[in-house]
């Protein structure tokens, strides 16, 4: 008996919808568990975990911070770069910050918990940071010596002309010094939690200051990766926490130079993306080669 033309359009399509959900839905998963379980290829399908005495300290892959119970970094370790991943590098809320070079402007409230820093801000204080932690200068163009973002709020008589009627640095509050006592001949305010300067007619004005053109602090140092998740930093940050390592370990420079060179990749295929120092796999060998006295 010829079944009727809708009832074996449907019998057709059901019997597609079979073969394919036992194609795609069972066999390929279970194919790609088994090619996963290949000598090889097993410890990346697990994410590329790293062990101490047969304990996961983390993931080749996933970079994690290195500081104390109080979020002060631990000196004997080499530091991770920033993480814009949720309370940082948590792969369940990987992301980047959104702020791009126009955010130079704090949102300063009465209550410091509900401020947020600019990019520019944020930059400035991780720079000033990691100078004094391991020695070196600290300072970036446009930035104050407290570490904020060096920008003012210049009001003028005629709006965008005439002559300066007052001048206000944006993201500092009392008790903070003004970073420039005066432009232009009139003395710079701080300024008050709550105010939108910008809202208010005054013109942004960043102001260079006297700081290096290439800073000793490197850019992976003081700003996020697109993940958040990054393992990895340049070799010139490695560079500069190499003698701070070498001091709290107690030993040789020389020898905790060695191993970044050991633990540093260059780029992929020879042209592509940069040398880079993978932090974990560096701070277990430091752990197992010079322990902390």
């Amino acid at each position: 008996m010829r079944l009727p033309a809708w009832l074996a359009r449907h019998l057709a399509a059901l019997r597609a919808l079979l073969v394919f959900t036992v194609l795609l839905g069972v066999a390929y998963p279970l194919a790609l568990v088994a090619a996963g379980r290949l000598p090889g290829l097993d410890a990346k399908a697990d994410g590329s975990l790293l062990t101490v005495d047969g304990r996961a300290v983390g993931s080749a892959l996933i970079g994690q911070s290195f500081t104390d119970a109080d979020g002060n970094p631990v000196p004997r370790y080499f530091q991770s770069r920033p993480s814009a991943a949720g309370d940082g590098y948590d792969p369940t809320a990987s992301a980047a910050s959104n702020l791009g070079p126009e955010s130079v402007v704090d949102t300063l409230a009465a209550d410091p918990r509900q401020s947020t820093r600019s990019l520019l801000s944020q930059v400035c204080a991780r720079s000033r940071a990691v100078g004094l932690l391991d020695g070196v200068d600290g300072r970036r163009p446009y930035c104050t010596p407290d570490g904020v973002g060096a920008v003012l709020a210049v009001f003028r008589a005629d709006g965008l002309t005439g002559r300066i009627i007052r001048v206000v640095s944006v993201n500092q509050t009392a008790p903070a010094t003004p970073f420039v006592a005066s432009w232009q001949g009139v003395p710079v305010e701080l300024a008050q939690p709550g105010e939108d300067y910008r809202a208010a007619g005054g013109l942004v004005t960043p102001v260079r200051g006297d700081a290096p053109e290439h800073p000793a602090v490197p850019a992976d140092a003081v700003t996020a990766s697109g993940s958040g998740l990054d393992p990895h930093i340049s070799p010139a940050y490695a560079g500069i926490q190499v003698a701070r390592v070498a001091r709290e370990r107690g030993a040789d420079p020389a020898v905790v130079r060695r191993l970044v060179a050991e633990h540093t990749t260059g780029r992929a295929l020879g042209f592509m993306g940069a040398p880079a120092v993978n932090v974990l796999e560096l701070n277990l060998a430091l752990d197992r080669n010079l322990p902390a006295r």
